[in-house]
């Protein structure tokens, strides 16, 4: 069969890696990729956003499965064209997509269907705003309603951090995105990641994961789109894991049918476990970036063979097989990120990484420009390692992350130290 990956990122190599395994997979395609996809698929030169060409290269090209990787095609009613025409896409409708297209929708949707989720107000006037924070007090999150490639939320740790938040976000920080804004109150505990495969009111279970949001190390500085991740983390005890599912993740899915926006695709929830239990921070309606990467690497079975079943009714079947090893990955960033960074630097040093058998090096904002190798985004790499246990998964990790160079890259020395705390 024909497979088309929608997106440019490092989650979208994960998922394209596993893909082209399959045995179902003949020709693997990606629209757009960058220089590390293109090694495994063949290069679709379309936007991600390009729905209308990308239906047309769908049907011309008589693909059989399309898997969508980023939340902007989704939110842009991408799966809802392809279903249109006939076309098999795993991927959530524009009217799911809201779940992680408005926080503000997101917000009072759980607050309607009791899903456990921080106090909060809405604002589209920045004086009422910062009204409420002096009120409330800080810490305190300030969230652009729209999608902000995971940097619309400011943990701000003090009243003059969250007035100068809101100040920047209605003055057009985030354009459309911040034009309305959530303030809700500081959760403490831990953050971790639970992703799912879901069709209607069912849904299959990914391996858990933790994310590592902040840009500097011991969790520092502003929110990023993620800066490294492991799997499994322990946090999510079975008994743990039974609440998510039982007070989150099936009244969400019930939920949305009631709201007549049936899921079909992945759902992410961002949570935060800690003294006021377990708490939705956050929905996304795909796989996250980068808890995919180390998942990828986990996953034993096959996901194309798994998404079909799902697509075909036969959810109840999919039974998902794991490696018993922990598996870690560090994003490699551009001098700047989250902020402004500079493009066109030569990456060297993959290949000298990749010679330990447990390393693969996922790519995300790379190009290839006169013959070489070249940086072309914020986050650039997420390199990925295995270990039996997560001691031997990070110094893998950091071992294969310190051969790989281009200037000004930066990375968190501190991926996965919760996990190592925990194990101590």
């Amino acid at each position: 069969m024909k497979v088309l990956v929608v997106g440019n990122g490092g989650r979208e190599h994960a998922l394209a890696w596993k893909i082209k395994q399959s045995p179902l997979v003949k020709e693997l395609y990606c629209a757009k990729g960058n220089a590390g996809i293109w090694k495994i698929a063949k290069k679709v030169d379309i936007e991600p956003t390009d729905i209308e060409n990308l239906v047309k290269f769908a049907k011309e090209n008589k693909i059989d499965l399309t898997v969508v990787g980023p939340e902007q095609p989704l939110s842009e009613g991408i799966a809802d064209r392809f279903l249109q025409e006939g076309l098999k896409i795993f991927g959530h409708k524009k009217a799911s997509a809201m779940l992680e297209s408005s926080k503000v929708f997101a917000k009072n949707f759980m607050k309607k269907y009791g899903i456990p989720t921080a106090f909060y107000e809405t604002f589209e006037e920045e004086d009422k705003a910062i009204d409420f924070i002096k009120k409330m007090g800080a810490p305190i999150v300030i969230k652009a309603d729209g999608l902000a490639a995971g940097k619309g939320v400011i943990v701000a740790m003090t009243e003059e951090e969250a007035i100068n938040a809101v100040k920047d976000m209605f003055s057009g920080k985030f354009g459309k995105a911040s034009q309305r804004i959530v303030i809700e109150e500081y959760l403490d505990g831990e953050e971790a990641s639970y992703i799912a495969m879901v069709k209607g009111d069912k849904l299959v279970p990914m391996a858990t994961s933790q994310d590592h949001k902040r840009v500097y190390d011991n969790d520092k500085g502003p929110n990023t789109g993620g800066m490294g991740a492991y799997s499994p983390t322990s946090v999510i005890t079975p008994e743990i894991e039974k609440q998510i599912l039982e007070k989150i993740m099936y009244p969400t899915l019930k939920g949305m049918i009631q709201e007549g926006r049936e899921m079909s695709g992945f759902l992410y929830a961002g949570l935060m476990i800690g003294s006021k239990g377990i708490n939705v921070l956050e929905f996304n309606v795909r796989m996250g970036d980068p808890e995919t990467q180390p998942i990828m690497r986990r996953l034993q079975s096959d996901l194309v063979e798994h998404i079909l079943q799902i697509l075909e009714g036969d959810i109840d079947n999919v039974k998902p097989q794991w490696i018993d090893k922990y598996s870690v990955g560090v994003v490699m960033a551009s001098k700047g990120y989250p902020d402004k960074y500079e493009k066109g630097k030569e990456i060297t040093g993959i290949e000298e990484a990749e010679k330990d058998p447990d390393v693969v090096v996922f790519h995300a904002g790379t190009n290839i420009k006169d013959g070489k190798l070249v940086t072309d985004g914020g986050r650039v790499l997420t390199v990925t390692a295995t270990g039996k246990n997560i001691k031997e998964a990070v110094e893998k990790v950091y071992n294969a992350t310190s051969k790989i160079h281009f200037e000004g890259a930066h990375y968190r020395k501190d991926i996965g130290y919760r996990e190592l705390n925990r194990k101590k």
